[in-house]
């Protein structure tokens, strides 16, 4: 009989219960022991959503405060040793220490020491954020498996047949990072294997029959020696004799097709949607006395499954694997948790959209259809066939001008007038900043006012006048803040703004915006993304008018704020009936216009975002070129309409460049502004070696964490900087956006930021190192 199970379901409530909960416990507003009754009830409605649909099994350790890769650091008892915990730190507390840093002020010396947050980053190619684990030389593990065992005894107790869910040693391994000279994080694999064994003994004596264990860098282009490790690792699993399902998505296996066919486990599970020429392999490779899991349903877009292809892609195997399991391709964890009843979507598009509640019904269709024969659900089948007709067929999805406009994009579409050093030039003439210019990457913190006026609005509560002297009003205290604080370029603060994505989405043709289609992005910071279900078009200017009165407030530039087409595809719930590069063209044409709308109106900065970039770089290297081709295009084909002296600047984040630098290079921005204070300016070196072209800035502060850096802390990273990067190049601005930030806070960290700027500035004047052609105000 076929089985059905998820391996992982979303963690944050249909309603986001846990952020709110998570977040009222950080304010003081919840005691611990009310926060983890709120968050039982989430994983307890999470299970018996899962056993409803039919699920098998339901998953245990997929639920998680945070993130899950932070809760395995807990779990092996591998904290980093500058966080100094004492006996008195709770688990509770050291957790969300690692997760969030302490709310003190450091100095120089201890600034990324004792309370730093640890490390973000993007979780393989999607839009969720891990944080980082750290090695070096004093890193041991040690079990501390209460909270999961408890889960376990939870589930166990409310009659569920349970299925925990690990991240696997290797994959552990290879998320974390060396802080150790010489240490490679593969060298602690032997010390980490004993702790994996007895903690899969625990959870046999807890009465687990099967414990999934992900090992997603299966699907990456790994060394040599950490595919020889995959081996001895799981035959040293093997000795808890306890049944594992190894699972891998993302991502096509390739080379190691055989190994992970080959491990001492159970069973195996392959990302059918990812990975679905590699089918056949598989069934050859597997073992027969193995579990084949077969991960048939998306489990990373919202689009309702063609479940006549799952049926011809499952039929035949069931011949050779009578014993088949079948699940969505990956953890659930990136779709809502349910779209069936979102109000803000209309009927038509409802019924092509489905969230983690409706794919794992969906899972219940596919083992109705091969358990009981395909007439047990015809009616079913009908409805979907429907479904997948009407929007194959309908006109909201294809617009004839827009195709016509981009089969007709000049060739030289994608290049500016001039080279970098030109346009610097002209720049620096117009706009006649100082050494170490300081800026903010555009948000500003978001008041529950402002908040409460926004949603007035969307009500119709709150009339258009009424809602725009609001909002000037929000923006003019903004330029007030700017101004007392000594910033060099300003900012709006996008008060009128909800999202990054979705305030333009919902301004273009094409998209269409759910009620509560929330996912996790980090932590408790939930994004809400757009459907991106047809041809994209610009109804008219979306920022100008805003933009504009700022800059009528300042003899100071303010940048126009905008978000790039790669980030509207990638944040987006992108549409899978057209090429993604042919999606992303049509987006850049429309941020194009919105460009050149802002220089006719005066802006002379512009900033158009970037931070998804890398975020869709394909898995494997072999796949990079072509993904970086169209990507770059696009982002020149928005940026590249205007004259020499208008700044173009762009924002990417919590990402690893260093390997695709020569592709962000070829942007052209004139300024790159990227996140760096998490890794002490580590990650701003591999810009140095390649010798960056163009101007750059280097986040000074970790927006992300409530402590307020000193300026000898600011000061620090910014002469690290100038170590890799000439000074004449430098900018000097936060990691990311403010908006999640309250205003003492921003206050505080930003009058540091620019004392220490102009601390580097009279440092540079009495070095013998020149700052270019800038001048003081």
């Amino acid at each position: 009989m076929i089985k059905s199970h998820t391996l992982g379901f979303p963690r944050i409530g249909a309603a986001r219960e846990l952020k709110f909960a998570v977040e009222q416990f950080w304010r003081g507003e919840l005691t611990e022991a009310a926060l983890q009754q709120r968050a039982a009830a989430v994983r307890q409605r999470n299970w018996q959503q899962q056993i409803d649909a039919g699920l098998d099994f339901v998953s245990v350790g997929d639920f998680s405060l945070y993130d899950h890769v932070a809760d395995h650091i807990s779990l092996f008892g591998c904290a980093p040793a500058r966080f100094a915990f004492t006996d008195s730190d709770t688990p509770l507390a050291r957790y969300f220490s690692m997760a969030r840093g302490a709310a003190q002020q450091e100095g120089a010396a201890c600034c990324h020491q004792h309370g730093a947050a640890l490390e973000m980053t993007k979780w393989f190619d999607t839009n969720y954020h891990y944080l980082v684990p750290e090695f070096d030389d004093a890193t041991r593990f040690s079990l501390h498996a209460a909270a999961l065992l408890a889960e376990v005894a939870e589930a166990r107790a409310l009659g569920h047949p349970v299925k925990p869910v690990l991240l696997g040693p290797l994959t552990f391994l290879w998320l974390g990072k060396s802080k150790a000279a010489g240490l490679e994080c593969l060298a602690l694999l032997d010390q980490l294997l004993p702790v994996y064994v007895q903690l899969l003994q625990q959870l046999k004596a807890a009465g687990v029959d099967w414990v999934q264990i992900d090992e997603p860098i299966l699907g990456l282009d790994l060394p040599g020696d950490w595919v020889l490790a995959f081996e001895r690792s799981y035959h040293a699993l093997a000795t808890a004799h306890l049944s594992v399902l190894l699972a891998t998505y993302f991502s096509p296996l390739q080379g190691q097709l055989s190994l992970a066919c080959k491990l001492p486990v159970a069973g195996l599970h392959v990302d059918a949607i990812r990975a679905a020429d590699e089918l056949t392999a598989v069934l050859d490779w597997l073992p027969p006395h193995k579990v084949l899991s077969v991960g048939i349903i998306d489990g990373r877009n919202i689009w309702r499954s063609d479940l006549d292809a799952a049926l011809e892609v499952l039929t035949p195997m069931l011949a050779r694997r009578p014993g088949l399991w079948i699940a969505p391709s990956c953890s659930l964890l990136h779709v809502p948790v349910t779209l069936a009843d979102d109000g803000a979507l209309d009927a038509e598009l409802r019924s092509w959209v489905a969230g983690a509640c409706e794919k794992i019904a969906e899972l219940h269709l596919l083992k109705r259809a091969l358990n009981d024969g395909h007439a047990s659900v015809a009616a079913e089948m009908a409805t979907t066939r429907a479904a997948l007709a009407a929007r194959r067929s309908s006109a909201r999805v294809s617009k004839p001008a827009v195709a016509a406009r981009v089969a007709a994009l000049p060739a030289a579409a994608d290049r500016r007038r001039s080279v970098f050093s030109v346009r610097q030039a002209a720049q620096r003439s117009r706009f006649k900043l100082p050494a170490f210019p300081t800026t903010t990457i555009g948000s500003f913190p978001q008041t529950a006012a402002i908040r409460a006026m926004r949603a007035a609005h969307k009500r119709g509560e709150l009339a258009e006048d009424a809602y725009h002297t609001a909002m000037r009003r929000e923006i003019a205290a903004a330029v007030a803040e700017q101004e007392a604080l000594g910033i060099d370029v300003l900012v709006h603060g996008e008060a009128e703004r909800n999202d990054m994505v979705e305030y333009f989405g919902e301004q273009l043709d094409g998209f269409a915006f759910s009620a509560n289609g929330w996912v996790q992005s980090y932590g408790s910071r939930c994004v809400k993304p757009p459907l991106l279900f047809g041809d994209v078009g610009r109804r008219g200017p979306m920022t100008v008018a805003w933009s504009a009165y700022a800059q009528s407030l300042s003899a100071r530039p303010v940048k126009g704020m905008l978000t790039g087409p790669i980030t509207l595809l990638q944040w987006s719930f992108v549409r899978d009936d057209q090429p993604r590069s042919r999606t992303a063209l049509q987006l850049a044409l429309a941020v194009r216009d919105e460009v050149a709308d802002l220089e006719a109106a005066g802006i002379g900065i512009i900033q158009i975002d970037e931070p998804a970039l890398r975020e869709g770089l394909p898995l494997r290297r072999a796949a990079w070129p072509a993904y970086l081709e169209w990507a770059t295009a696009a982002f020149r084909v928005a940026a590249s309409g205007v004259d020499d002296a208008t700044q173009v600047h762009t924002h990417m984040c919590y990402a690893q460049f260093n390997d695709i630098l020569p592709q962000i290079a070829a942007m052209d921005a004139d300024v790159i502004t990227i996140e760096t204070s998490r890794s002490d300016m580590a990650l701003l070196r591999g810009f140095g070696e390649f010798a960056y072209p163009n101007e750059i800035g280097p986040g000074v502060y970790d927006i992300h964490s409530p402590r307020v850096p000193s300026v000898d802390a600011i000061a620090r990273l910014l002469r690290k900087a100038a170590e890799v990067i000439p000074a004449s190049q430098l900018w000097v601005n936060p990691d990311c956006g403010l908006k999640t930030r309250d205003w003492p806070e921003t206050r505080a960290a930003l009058a540091n930021m620019v004392t220490a700027a102009r601390q580097l500035r009279a440092e540079s004047r009495t070095s013998s190192s020149t700052v270019g052609e800038r001048t003081e105000h």
